[in-house]
């Protein structure tokens, strides 16, 4: 990635004191964070099943007994209490903090999360050390969602893109961001489930903490600022953040830049949902009969599932010599199609295997959106667009869950697969909305991106030097 300096604020003086040479790249800090959140989500559950089986979380245990159904219940609840915690909480930070990131810069942004993802993985060393109640799990995942959460690390990182890239190359660039998500739950994956079973909880939980921490202070100490701080900077606590994301959605005076902003989201909305959808209940399917998958088939295909975002970067940025966007984010809806559906039918390791290929450009849909979406609002809106974005991605987590949790074992008795089929005809609407929009505009050059009104102008973005 390019290198510059560091930015000196408006109306300072430059001269005199050697200024440090910072990094334009925000891609290693979405890494370390990503890293530690796939890390931790498994953690926490397989801490909460031997928590409330009984057993000593802070040591390997063993499986309890019978398996109950109350307990796969219990823990399936306090689940659903610490998601719900993080994004009601994080829900009023993002949108509080995105939009705020316009005016004081994205640096703020992205130190705060990462602070608190650290707080939180520090709270569950405590509960493992001490071995208190799991009731104090919910401590550490509120303070990270007053901070913001990782839905906040998600928009501050992809707002860092789009004020240091330029038009033509942003979706390439939101996509290799996409990819460090990719790569991140890669080594979680590898490292994760055998490292628990040989040292427990806490060797892995102070990985969860060194890797939040790393990334607060790359953030500190190394990124590189991407928009220049309005003088004097706009007040934190304050209604106008807010309200920056309503007018985002809430205001037809913008015209078809206001419709497009509507119908891409709920493109995304449902492309995310599928995702998530698919990824719940994948191992569920891979457990049961017909494919009785034991651990190690299971790694890979957890493996091959993360690999789609990489073949899916090389197979954006190839496509885009010859199609416009929107056309690659239609063959990766139909390779995402095509996919689920050969899941939905597979019998044996082999078709199963044949559908994770056939993902394999199933990851190119998101950053096309993202790209798109961030065409749409003016250069001091990135912060609240991504953070509406982010907003919008966290409720499809809690969405996927409960229709595609409680979807699954509805359809046991005549297809198992079928909610796999169900996520392949979701996808039929955002190919519709993608297709329609840029049929109607007529051209693959976005030409009515230009049409969106410019905001009142309270930071410019940081001059870039290569």
């Amino acid at each position: 990635m390019a290198e510059g300096p560091a930015e000196t604020p408006a109306g300072c003086p430059s001269q005199g004191a050697p200024r440090r040479r910072r990094l334009r790249a925000v891609e290693p800090l979405l890494l370390l964070a990503t890293l530690a959140l796939a890390l931790q989500a498994p953690l926490s559950t397989q801490l909460l099943w031997d928590r409330l089986a009984g057993a000593n979380g802070s040591r390997p245990a063993a499986e309890p007994a019978g398996g109950s159904q109350e307990l796969e219940t219990l823990v399936a609840h306090w689940n659903l209490y610490l998601n719900l915690a993080g994004f009601f909480v994080g829900l009023f930070s993002v949108t509080l903090f995105g939009p705020w990131s316009d005016s004081v810069g994205r640096r703020p942004v992205l130190i705060l999360p990462t602070l608190g993802m650290a707080l939180q993985a520090a709270t569950y060393l405590v509960v493992t050390y001490a071995e208190l109640p799991v009731g104090y799990l919910l401590v550490g995942r509120v303070l990270s969602g007053l901070s913001g959460d990782y839905n906040l690390v998600l928009a501050g990182c992809f707002a860092y893109v789009a004020d240091v890239s330029d038009r033509a190359g942003r979706t390439f660039r939101v996509a290799v961001l996409e990819a460090c998500l990719g790569l991140a739950g890669l080594v979680a994956s590898v490292l994760g489930g055998q490292w628990r079973r040989v040292q427990g909880y806490v060797a892995p939980f102070w990985l969860v903490f060194a890797a939040s921490l790393a990334a607060a202070f790359y953030a500190a100490f190394a990124l590189q600022e991407s928009v220049v701080p309005r003088q004097p900077p706009r007040r934190l606590l304050t209604l106008h953040h807010y309200g920056a994301v309503y007018r985002l959605y809430a205001s037809p005076s913008g015209g078809p830049a206001w419709r497009q902003r509507l119908l891409y989201s709920l493109a995304f909305f449902m492309v995310v949902t599928v995702h998530f959808g698919a990824r719940e209940i994948l191992v569920l399917y891979e457990l049961g009969p017909p494919l009785c998958w034991r651990s190690e088939l299971i790694g890979y295909g957890s493996a091959a599932h993360y690999l789609t975002y990489l073949s899916s970067l090389a197979g954006l940025r190839l496509l885009q010599r010859c199609l416009p966007d929107a056309w690659v984010a239609e063959l990766g809806l139909l390779s995402n199609a095509l996919g689920l559906g050969t899941m939905a039918l597979a019998g044996t390791t082999a078709l199963m295997f044949t559908g994770y290929g056939l993902l394999f450009l199933s990851m190119t849909v998101t950053p096309v959106i993202r790209s798109k979406l961030s065409r749409l609002v003016g250069e001091t809106e990135q912060g609240a667009l991504f953070a509406a974005v982010a907003c919008v991605e966290g409720l499809c987590s809690l969405v996927a869950t409960g229709v595609f949790s409680s979807l699954f074992p509805a359809c046991l008795s005549f297809m198992k697969g079928f909610p796999f089929l169900f996520g392949a005809l979701l996808l039929l609407v955002p190919a519709a909305i993608i297709g329609g929009i840029e049929i109607q505009d007529g051209s693959p050059g976005y030409q009515h991106f230009g049409e969106a009104p410019e905001p009142r102008q309270e930071a410019q973005p940081a001059p870039q030097h290569d």
